[in-house]
């Protein structure tokens, strides 16, 4: 069994807290994705994982074992770095094989698990070249391989694609997708891309300050939000946070979104009533896909000072008129949207979120 559960974990550096009482179960076989800014504790929660950094407080258990006190090397994990960490000096083969030969694994074996596992990720013709006649994503295949060849039970990964250009993050993430069907063990993930983190994790922990603040699969992260944090970290461009107000005036329930009164539908009215108080301040969450475009003279008014071609998609920077407030709304390209052009948007009420003013906190 290769499920792992922290339990109060605490990292302390001096006076700074770089984790904070974390709780998190992690299951076999799950492909765990912890991603959160700069300084964020994610990848101090790796190393004490692996290992590698003492435990302030807390406990650590694999397959149901206290393994604080375990060390790295006895822990049954496999490390890929970001700097990928490999012998200049050494052949693929020597790399791969290495942590088998220090181990003393018979030679018959390491050759039959060095050249399955080279087959598997595609490297068998670089065997007996040195890392430095290596691209980058040889050299990443040859970390991988170096830490599969062990036939761990957990797999650490601290940001392992990010040195790697657009087109070839890519493929590995598709390769690393179908390591983890073929395996079929634990994989925990660091990353601060967030589209690593949408594209392969079935559970995504979004960690700031050393504090989890949401664990959800990429869609309930995505679309439920449980803070401000959460609602701007995932999702690019970010999501557009409106203070706003409900109202309730002549039996139709308003949303004042500063000087701009929009009504909204009765049904969705209705719903909005059981979960939000009229006269509170609220913050309005609403993807940039949830901001619908129309003619000048519906919804409210709003200038483009900004237009974002990504393709299949265009991005509308927007001020509104009678606001300094920033929106962004996606729209389908070949429109002819052009900056200074006042335009009306509406958002989609069934599609929002909506927080608490003072706190963040999702309502």
């Amino acid at each position: 069994m290769s499920e792992l559960i922290l339990s109060s974990l605490c990292k302390n550096y001096a006076k700074a807290e770089a984790v904070k009482d974390l709780d998190l179960e992690i299951r076999d076989g799950e492909f765990l994705v912890l991603i959160g800014p700069s300084g964020c504790g994610k990848t101090t929660t790796l190393r004490m994982i692996a290992g590698l950094e003492p435990v302030t407080s807390g406990d650590i258990y694999m397959g149901g074992k206290r393994i604080n006190d375990v060390p790295a090397k006895d822990r049954d994990m496999a490390m890929v770095f970001q700097d990928y960490a490999l012998y200049p000096h050494m052949s693929v083969f020597d790399n791969i094989a290495f942590g088998l030969k220090m181990r003393g694994t018979p030679k018959t074996e390491i050759a039959k698990r060095v050249g399955g596992c080279a087959e598997m990720l595609g490297i068998t013709e670089l065997l007996r070249r040195k890392p430095h006649a290596l691209s980058g994503g040889e050299r990443q295949r040859v970390a991988l391989g170096r830490a599969i060849v062990r036939q761990p039970k957990v797999f650490l990964f601290d940001e392992p694609l990010s040195n790697l250009d657009a087109a070839l993050r890519l493929q590995m993430r598709e390769e690393l997708l179908q390591l983890h069907k073929e395996l079929n063990t634990t994989f925990v993930y660091v990353t601060h891309d967030q589209i690593e983190a949408m594209t392969m994790a079935d559970s995504i922990v979004i960690m700031d300050k050393g504090v989890v603040q949401q664990r959800g699969t990429p869609d309930e992260v995505y679309s439920s939000p449980v803070n401000r944090f959460t609602a701007l970290f995932i999702g690019n461009p970010q999501m557009n946070i409106l203070p706003c107000m409900l109202a309730m005036e002549n039996g139709a329930l308003y949303c004042y979104l500063g000087p701009d009164k929009l009504r909204i539908p009765e049904e969705t009215g209705r719903e909005l009533l059981k979960k939000y108080a009229v006269g509170r301040p609220l913050l309005m969450g609403a993807r940039p896909e949830h901001i619908r475009v129309l003619a000048a003279d519906e919804g409210f008014s709003a200038r483009i000072h900004h237009r974002e071609n990504t393709g299949a998609d265009s991005y509308l920077y927007l001020t509104p008129e009678n606001s300094e407030q920033k929106i962004v709304a996606r729209t389908e390209s070949g429109k002819a949207y052009t900056n200074g052009l006042v335009i009306g948007v509406m958002p989609d009420w069934e599609r929002l979120n909506f927080f608490d003013a003072q706190t963040g906190t999702l309502l």
